[in-house]
């Protein structure tokens, strides 16, 4: 179902790259959050978990988890955001973040893309074994958005999720990998390349055998693009035979359909990640589906208020909105 959006941005702040770039900028210094959690995966690898509040084995409310965007962590301006409302809120919340992501590298030479689901399942699995009565709420944010909706899809038969929200998902990879090598939007892909291969670096200075699965062995200084390191990092080291393989068997728009879990999609038309080709038609969402187009927002933005010193980001509002319709619905 398509659906209009309230979203107004701030006068100050419509330009798309402002909007995506000072989302960040503005975000108030983020404190830590002090719980933690290593979760131990099924082939010795693992994932750390953040927290809001420790809960009980019996806690039967509601419990928000939350993926984040490609080399993002709990330092991404959005993902502390929305972690530090649902704390003042008292709700409780937990952020899984991939393999490799939290600051310590990752055991394995394999680490997370956009179509990984394995690891969330078994994130989420783990969740409802151990909090048996509670009902699990999904936010994830553009590629953990992907993810996601990639997620409902693959596990439409049980998803252990009542509700999900992505926010500015690339769901069609290989238009994203083409926009981001044009006009100011390659700065992004610069940005998150740079920290990429920064990443990757560490590991193979401690992991030998890395080097024999890349197809640039130890010398990724010439990868200059995403589909260069797709090409030559992501799709050999999980199982594609190239980066046109990966994108298609990653990319969440195709599945849309399948998806049972009440879901919200919000993009912004003018995102600098993303072309019309990511938008999807009526007829490619399912009747679980809210999708939600502003004409502005930029990537992960959506920024408005009067004053640059006081902006009020409707993310956070938005997410909590659509998770609320629940619990009224259910009284």
């Amino acid at each position: 179902m398509l659906i209009s959006s309230s979203f107004k941005p701030a006068w100050w702040a419509r330009n798309a790259h402002i909007q995506t770039i000072f989302a960040d900028v503005l975000t108030k210094r983020r404190h830590k959050f002090p719980l933690t959690e290593r979760l131990e995966l099924p082939d010795q690898d693992f994932v750390d978990l953040v927290w809001t509040s420790e809960l009980t084995n019996d806690y039967d409310g509601s419990l928000i988890v939350i993926f984040h965007g490609l080399e993002g962590s709990i330092k991404s301006h959005y993902a502390y955001r929305l972690l530090d409302k649902l704390r003042q809120l008292k709700r409780p919340a937990v952020m899984m973040h991939f393999r490799g992501c939290s600051g310590v590298p990752n055991r394995l030479e394999r680490a997370y893309h956009s179509g990984e689901t394995n690891d969330p399942r078994f994130f989420i699995e783990h969740l409802v074994k151990r909090y048996p009565h509670c009902k699990i709420n999904a936010v994830g944010y553009s590629l953990g958005g992907n993810v996601l909706l990639k997620y409902l899809s693959t596990y439409r038969a049980n998803p252990l999720i009542n509700r999900a929200v992505a926010i500015s998902p690339p769901l069609q990879l290989a238009a994203c990998e083409k926009r981001l090598k044009h006009g100011f939007s390659r700065v992004y892909q610069f940005h998150l390349l740079k920290r990429m291969k920064r990443n990757l670096t560490v590991k193979l200075a401690t992991m030998p055998k890395l080097a024999t699965m890349l197809g640039c062995g130890n010398d990724i200084s010439k990868i200059s693009t995403f589909h260069q390191f797709d090409s030559l990092v992501t799709a050999p080291l999980h199982g594609f035979d190239n980066a046109k393989h990966y994108y298609q068997q990653s990319s969440a728009l195709p599945l849309l359909v399948n998806i049972t879990v009440p879901s919200l999609i919000l993009h912004a038309k003018d995102d600098p990640f993303m072309t019309d080709d990511v938008i999807p038609r009526s007829e490619q969402l399912s009747d679980s589906i809210e999708y939600e187009l502003a004409q502005r927002g930029g990537h992960v933005g959506f920024i408005g208020g009067k004053y640059p010193w006081a902006p009020q980001f409707y993310i956070e509002q938005r997410v909590i909105e659509f998770f609320n319709q629940a619990n009224r619905a259910s009284l």
